[in-house]
């Protein structure tokens, strides 16, 4: 099966990161994390979602966390230098990043937001992110990824 390059992968070509594209069945009822890890026969905190917050100071900022934890917006606040904090509308999401909901990487985006990632990706030798669209997730090293998008790693729920 042939499988179409989305820009983040380009942009990790790029950047001469070594990086796996995997495809898996989209269920349109169920866009979860829960689904995509399921799905990859994965462990879930393997397989992280990409949410995109507004801050009352910073403005956009990215969270990357496994996919079945809330983020804990006392904490997102607190670790991108904000009062307070909110996800934005599902309707803001394209037109802010390029991405929709359930295919939002934290790759590529239309312009560059301060990015945060949850702690536990450091436990894994590789974790799973979109890739850009729905049905496709990139299978990255952490640290690659942290590099990439310039992320600061940091507690963003309690367990």
């Amino acid at each position: 099966m042939k499988i179409n390059k989305t820009n983040a992968a380009r942009l990790l070509d790029k950047a001469k990161i070594t990086y796996e594209l995997i495809p898996y069945e989209v269920d349109e009822d169920d866009l979860s994390a829960v689904h995509v890890a399921a799905s990859l026969g994965e462990n879930i905190e393997q397989v992280f979602k990409t949410l995109i917050l507004h801050g009352d100071k910073n403005g956009y900022f990215v969270c990357v966390i496994p996919g079945e934890h809330e983020v804990d917006l006392k904490l997102a606040a607190k670790a991108s230098g904000n009062k307070k904090c909110d996800l934005i509308p599902v309707k803001e999401l394209l037109p802010l990043t390029g991405y929709i909901r359930g295919g939002c990487s934290p790759i590529g985006m239309k312009k560059y937001f301060s990015t945060y990632i949850h702690e536990t990706c450091l436990e894994f030798p590789h974790i799973y992110v979109s890739a850009g669209v729905r049905g496709l997730q990139i299978k990255i090293a952490p640290n690659d990824l942290i590099r990439e998008v310039r992320a600061e790693v940091c507690l963003l729920y309690n367990e």
